[in-house]
């Protein structure tokens, strides 16, 4: 039985280096892994109580919900903008955050990484991912971290699944997760 993680991409642009960056963990996974791209973060509304209602939920956070709640694991990609977590991942968190103490997130390992244009990587976007996805309930694996700086100039010709450093950071980030979700399940 394979160990099942699913990406979400905090970047909803067409040619997001970190949709590229969970393209390439998706090709490179190892037998035994499967990594599902979660396509439709776009369709969630903003999170909000009066429409998280039992029944009512609406179609696009319910098949969030659903989808996340069926893996071992998740493996979060976050640019950074403005210094800090993107606005479609930290609603994607808060989503997965409910009900309270027994949301989607609840338990489940959750490994942060991504790419950005910047000299850090954006590292202090993954930081406050990781933050958000602990309070939320998740496992998150705080020592599993890849951030790769310059990504207009590193991945203006070259595909992150074609650049033997990012593979090699991006394969050791997936064991990790994936023995922590083979672990949970």
């Amino acid at each position: 039985m394979s160990v099942r993680i699913l990406a979400l991409v905090g970047s909803l642009r067409a040619g997001s280096h970190n949709r590229q960056l969970a393209e390439a963990a998706m090709k490179h996974a190892p037998e035994g892994v499967e990594i599902t791209l979660y396509e439709g973060l776009a369709e969630v509304p903003f999170y909000n109580e009066d429409i998280d209602v039992e029944g009512a939920v609406p179609e696009a956070a319910a098949r969030l919900r659903a989808t996340a709640a069926a893996t071992d694991a998740l493996l979060l990609f976050s640019p950074e903008y403005n210094g800090t977590i993107p606005a479609v991942l930290k609603n994607a968190i808060d989503w997965l955050s409910r009900p309270h103490g027994a949301g989607a997130l609840s338990g489940k390992p959750v490994a942060v990484v991504g790419t950005s244009y910047g000299q850090y990587g954006g590292v202090w976007a993954q930081d406050e991912a990781r933050k958000a996805a602990g309070i939320a309930g998740a496992a998150v694996l705080t020592d599993v971290k890849l951030s790769i700086p310059g990504s207009v100039i590193r991945f203006a010709e070259t595909h992150p699944a074609d650049d033997s450093e990012v593979v090699e950071g991006l394969t050791r980030v997936i064991d990790q997760l994936s023995q922590a979700g083979a672990a949970a399940a």
